[in-house]
């Protein structure tokens, strides 16, 4: 039997179960965005999600976020935890660095999420949708 009702508390977990989450959580985002902007075709829907989810874009708007002083010192500090897990595995179509920048966005979307903090979480997913897309600062698409 599921308890969704039970608190988990995100100080407690570790950086990649936190990742872990905010990868789906990402994910889910991504998914109703590109819906909700008329994408039905799955290979489509796939090929555009890639954009989104890639190591390389979620690395580049970390760093925007950090050289942007957009985050919390505390949210800031579950960056740097992301950053520094070792997973012990890296995609084969990237390198480490990047997959370390991606892993910290994951974990603090992550963070937010299981701290019940929505309304900054999206906050958070509205700017790296407007990094991404090439409507903020100087990231074009590239994934």
């Amino acid at each position: 039997m599921l308890h969704y009702n039970k608190k988990i508390d995100p100080k407690q977990l570790n950086s990649l179960a936190l990742a872990y989450m905010g990868d789906a959580v990402f994910e889910n985002y991504v998914r109703h965005e590109l819906i909700q902007k008329g994408s039905v075709r799955p290979n489509l829907l796939h090929k555009e999600a890639t954009r989104y989810v890639s190591a390389k874009a979620q690395a580049k708007v970390i760093h925007a976020m950090l050289d942007g002083d957009n985050l919390s010192e505390e949210e800031r500090a579950v960056v740097r935890r992301g950053r520094n897990a070792k997973s012990g595995t890296v995609p084969k179509n990237t390198d480490v660095q990047t997959y370390r920048y991606s892993t910290a966005f994951e974990a603090l979307i992550g963070y937010l999420y299981l701290s019940d903090r929505l309304e900054r979480l999206e906050e958070i997913v509205v700017q790296a949708f407007e990094w991404i897309e090439g409507r903020k600062g100087e990231m074009k698409n590239e994934s």
